[in-house]
């Protein structure tokens, strides 16, 4: 989490306007959703990589460690799609390969590593701060954007603690093994909530003092719209339709 807030203020695209970025991630989900999934989806995953890594800069190690959570969880709706197990009195349990099912899983599979990697850039790109302001032009409730700024500061609080009561544990053997590790981790959880809850008081208690009037007030840099980036974005999204229509006419995939 720190690592992607980090690349998101860091990152080459940082002064891209935040619209452009938005129009680049929204248009790519949008294809990889209504696009053939072979391979329009997979064009749009392949795209999305090369411009998140190569383009903005982001290592690839990173964003391939960043992938494997979604990955696992992606792969095991598509092995249950594609295993059919039957449950009889005389067969027992029977675990057989469905043709069905798979040829559902194979385009759930390629849509959401699209979708996902047209996600990844916007998050890998552009800071929250940037995101909340876009929407404060685009006339979304105030009281909505400080719900989002705080639970997104509270990640991080939430985070710091946890990290900091678990060394405090480890420190004095608290997960030396299995039994004291599991009482250990109830004691942090039962801590930690009532620790942030303590936290989340002191916050209001200091934005009560200092005038709070209903508006969080947060920095964002200047930004300029480039239409040639505009331009650039539109072509790469024209590009992937024909192309993905094009490759369509050479193979014949199960939809």
């Amino acid at each position: 989490m720190y690592l992607i807030d980090t690349y998101a203020h860091t990152n080459r695209w940082r002064r891209w306007h935040t619209l452009e970025k938005l129009v680049l991630s929204a248009g790519m989900l949008l294809l990889s959703l209504i696009l053939p999934p072979w391979p329009g989806a997979a064009l749009v995953f392949a795209a999305m990589t090369l411009l998140t890594t190569r383009g903005a800069g982001v290592p690839f190690g990173f964003y391939a460690r960043l992938l494997l959570p979604p990955l696992g969880f992606i792969l095991a709706s598509a092995a249950a799609l594609a295993v059919s197990v039957t449950v009889g009195p005389r067969v027992g349990w029977h675990v057989s390969f469905s043709p069905t099912g798979a040829a559902v899983a194979y385009p759930l599979l390629l849509r959401s590593l699209g979708a996902t990697s047209s996600l990844y850039l916007l998050a890998l790109t552009t800071p929250v701060v940037d995101l909340l302001s876009t929407l404060r032009r685009w006339g979304l409730p105030q009281f909505v954007l400080d719900l989002m700024l705080l639970s997104y500061r509270f990640l991080f609080v939430l985070t710091d603690t946890a990290r900091a009561m678990g060394t405090a544990q480890a420190s004095r053997l608290g997960y030396g093994d299995l039994r004291t590790a599991r009482r250990s981790l109830g004691l942090l959880i039962a801590s930690l909530i009532r620790r942030v809850l303590v936290r989340a008081n002191r916050l209001e208690q200091g934005l009560a003092a200092r005038g709070y009037d209903g508006n969080l007030a947060v920095l964002s840099p200047e930004q300029a719209l480039a239409p040639a980036n505009l331009g650039r974005i539109v072509t790469l999204e024209l590009l992937v339709v024909t192309l993905s229509l094009y490759l369509k006419e050479l193979w014949t995939w199960p939809r």
